[in-house]
């Protein structure tokens, strides 16, 4: 879906960070991930949860990663969405360090818009790869990734070992860049 003409995306400001903090990034499901290992790798096995499970996300105890690429989506007057990104320039990745859109304004193409926008940075920037991690759990953000063009490259059982994620894992994702 072609984000709403409406919305307007640009490079955040100073004002523009207590905004993206007020943004609810959490999240409802009835399906999780089981990862499934075998003999020549894993796969990812859909799994039904009743009830449907709720994952909000604790406030960041520090500002993350310093982001080269700060990305909002701003309807009206309020913050939608954004996305920061960073590049590891040892081998050309750009990291997603981010990307969230606001409940009310899921659905639209926000999302995919902002990430168009971090890869063309990337791309810009000489990256051949965008790289992402997120959760087991997050079976929204999963399928939201694979239609934008990302694929599973690896999993950490223990990535969220003594967070408040403990008992997920880390799944991380990855596309090229350098084919367009």
């Amino acid at each position: 879906m072609d984000p709403r003409p409406d919305i307007v995306y640009r490079q955040a400001g100073p004002r523009d960070r207590e905004r993206i903090g007020a943004i609810d990034d959490s999240f409802t499901t009835g399906t999780v991930y089981e990862v499934v290992a075998g003999d020549e790798g894993f796969a990812l096995r859909a799994t039904a949860v009743d009830p449907p499970l709720v994952k909000r996300f604790p406030a960041d105890e520090d500002d993350g990663p310093p982001a080269a690429y700060l990305e909002v989506a701003v309807d009206g007057e309020e913050v939608c969405g954004f996305v920061a990104a960073g590049l590891e320039e040892w081998h050309r990745r750009l990291v997603i360090h981010q990307i969230t859109v606001a409940p009310s304004h899921r659905g639209r193409g926000i999302g995919s818009a902002l990430m168009r926008g971090a890869c063309g940075f990337g791309r810009r920037h000489g990256a051949r790869t965008a790289w992402l991690e997120t959760s087991n759990v997050n079976v929204p953000a999963v399928r939201a990734y694979r239609r934008m063009g990302f694929a599973l490259c690896g999993l950490d059982t223990t990535f969220y070992r003594g967070t408040a994620s403990e008992g997920e894992i880390a799944l991380f994702m990855s596309r090229a860049l350098d084919a367009g």
